[in-house]
């Protein structure tokens, strides 16, 4: 077993009255038995730097992002698999109420996520579309490894209202913990920063889900992630974030005049 029993009205109503946006959290999320072998299988840090994605910006830093579902082991491939079945699918769209959600078997920007001592997530809305499939992005789910996570290592989930001015909810990556929640035009969501000992890592595991459908708030314009400063980083917000987005748009400027080049 991987799953335990799902009370799908309880988590209705808790999706139905949630703020800022629709979303649940659910502790004892995996068979306990389970969730200690996916825990036992995430590879180190450093193995996992191997394998996978550093990120190394202003908005997003210390963490590793691997995608390739043949690189999991066997526990955490288990996992992919039951969090992409359509029983799972089935679940999702009676508790959030979106029919007909696929998910995304190249794992983009999902899969095993770890971050280490000073990293952090700054607050975001995620990408909405991916145009060579048409797909749109739905849901968020986030399951954290973390035995024995102290809260003072910071690392939880906030969901911040849409003027990113109030944070309404910060779940600790605490061991065995899912959270999914719809994203949208205002789901600014972030990770606090992680002040973990040096011999820790923080651990999770991401999918995204999608509809065919283009969903009631699409403008109809597909954006990449976009970053929001907290309230109390306003250095960050007037001159990093700026000077980051410049940045990024110059490389690909400069990718593509490459690329034209044949170079």
């Amino acid at each position: 077993m991987v799953l335990r029993p799902i009370d799908i009205a309880a988590l209705r109503k808790q999706v139905e009255s949630a703020e800022p946006f629709p979303h649940f959290c659910i502790d004892n999320f995996l068979e306990p038995e389970f969730a200690e072998a996916c825990a036992d299988a995430f590879p180190t840090f450093d193995d996992a730097e191997k394998l996978g994605r550093k990120f190394e910006a202003v908005n997003e830093q210390k963490k590793i992002q691997i995608t390739d579902s043949k690189l999991f082991p066997d526990p955490v491939r288990k996992l992919h698999e039951t969090l992409a079945s359509p029983e799972w699918l089935n679940t999702l769209e009676q508790v959030m109420g979106i029919p007909k959600l696929v998910d995304d078997p190249l794992l983009n920007g999902g899969g095993i996520h770890m971050t280490g001592p000073r990293g952090h997530l700054d607050v975001h809305v995620d990408f909405n579309y991916i145009k060579d499939r048409d797909l749109h992005r739905r849901l968020n789910i986030l399951v954290y490894l973390n035995r024995e996570w102290d809260e003072s290592w910071g690392g939880a989930i906030e969901l911040w209202d849409e003027k990113v001015k109030v944070c309404h909810h910060a779940f600790a990556p605490i061991f065995n913990r899912c959270v999914v929640f719809e994203t949208n035009n205002i789901s600014f969501h972030g990770v606090s920063a992680v002040v973990c000992p040096e011999d820790k890592v923080r651990q999770s595991y991401a999918a995204y889900y999608y509809t065919k459908e283009a969903p009631p708030h699409w403008t109809g314009e597909a954006h990449s992630t976009i970053f929001r400063a907290r309230p109390n980083e306003k250095v960050k917000g007037w001159f990093l974030m700026p000077l980051e987005r410049a940045t990024r748009s110059l490389r690909r400027k400069l990718g593509a005049v490459k690329s034209k080049m044949g170079g």
